[in-house]
């Protein structure tokens, strides 16, 4: 009985031939089995030792397989020892195509998350900013990856796709008509990378709004206002106005204007003049340009200051114009220096005309029509 089933032919097969596939199935889904259980296990806590990452990666990627990959590996290679139908067997080979085809573009998508989070990191490390670009580009990267293996799978199982691609790009061309104004942000985003006006993190004045630029995406930049407020402003938009961005500036330069009283002599003129130098020289991170007695004002004598703050922070800036201004009113205080403040001198005599079209007549004047 059991020579018959040994030696009988089964769609091609013999008995014996099916028992030999099996036990070659069994065998090698216990070697997988102990391969993802115990070896890469191994593996792991050996990349955990070393300062490379390319291992790291290996593990992470082997971790990743799922146990029926391994089942239908052991069906696949065991069905190597049988005689099946050629359709079978095609299909057989679809199913394996697809198989290495998800899990190449699964590891090809670890190895970018890999790069993107080590440059991202590194960005942020030397606070060079646009991380989010870095982020978007990772992305596209992962599309047109899987993109390409969708086109290799389809080409392996015999779909003709040059066609597919001519139509695709045409349907793309008619995408692009329809989303002009997204592409247009899109590509004006990688303006922003490569160009790199701004960097996330820097302090901005666009038109009348101003902030700190919080985050860099595909369409749109988002900025920290000063009033609280988040400002969502396009792509576009920033690529075809004019930023200051003063995070690039490394020294601010600040010029101001004090009046002093029209009777101040010309003594105490020159000494507010060496006050003004003598305050400025003695504060740090701040030098001194230049102070003149610039004009004569409508209501004041004016002196023009000009001076450099070593730094581009507003709050040290106003600091620093704070602790001048006070040292300068305590020196003119001492010193009875005075400032101007508006005024306006009116001298009276004969006849003029007063506000509203009134007459004011001279009292010693005498009318050329008296009243008889």
């Amino acid at each position: 009985m059991m020579n018959d089933f040994l030696f009988s032919t089964y769609g091609g097969n013999t008995g014996q031939e099916y028992i030999y596939a099996l036990l070659i199935f069994i065998g090698l889904f216990v070697l997988f089995r102990v391969f993802n259980s115990f070896i890469i296990k191994k593996l792991q806590k050996g990349a955990e030792k070393t300062k490379t990452n390319w291992d790291d990666i290996i593990v992470s990627f082997l971790k990743g397989i799922h146990w029926f990959f391994y089942i239908y590996l052991s069906i696949y290679l065991a069905s190597l020892y049988l005689v099946i139908s050629p359709k079978l067997n095609l299909w057989r080979d679809y199913v394996l195509i697809v198989f290495i085809a998800f899990y190449v573009g699964k590891g090809l998508s670890k190895v970018t998350d890999f790069f993107v989070k080590k440059q991202v990191e590194k960005r942020e490390k030397k606070e060079i900013g646009n991380t989010s670009m870095m982020k978007v580009l990772g992305t596209i990267v992962k599309i047109l990856l899987w993109a390409v293996i969708v086109l290799m799978v389809l080409s392996n199982f015999g779909v003709e796709i040059t066609p597919l691609i001519a139509s695709l790009g045409i349907g793309g061309i008619a995408i692009a008509l329809a989303l002009q104004a997204i592409l247009g942000d899109l590509f004006n985003a990688f303006v922003i990378y490569f160009d790199k006006p701004f960097q996330e993190g820097d302090f901005v004045i666009i038109g009348e709004d101003m902030g700190v630029i919080k985050k860099i995406g595909i369409k749109s930049t988002r900025i920290q206002a000063l009033g609280g407020q988040e400002l969502v402003v396009s792509n576009t938009e920033l690529t075809s106005t004019r930023i200051n961005n003063y995070k690039k500036m490394r020294k601010r330069r600040v010029t101001f204007e004090l009046g002093l009283q029209y009777d101040t002599g010309s003594k105490k003129l020159r000494k507010a003049k060496k006050i003004i130098q003598d305050v400025i020289n003695n504060i740090k991170e701040i030098d001194l340009d230049r102070v003149h007695f610039k004009k004569y004002g409508d209501s004041a004598l004016i002196f023009e200051v000009v001076y450099y703050v070593d730094s581009s922070d507003y709050n040290k800036y106003m600091d620093l114009q704070e602790e001048m201004n006070l040292k300068i009113y305590e020196e003119f205080e001492k010193q009875g220096i005075q400032f101007a403040f508006p005024t306006r001198t009116i001298q009276f005599g004969g006849n003029f005309e007063g506000f509203g079209g009134l007459r004011t007549k001279n009292k010693n004047s005498k009318s050329k029509n008296p009243k008889k």
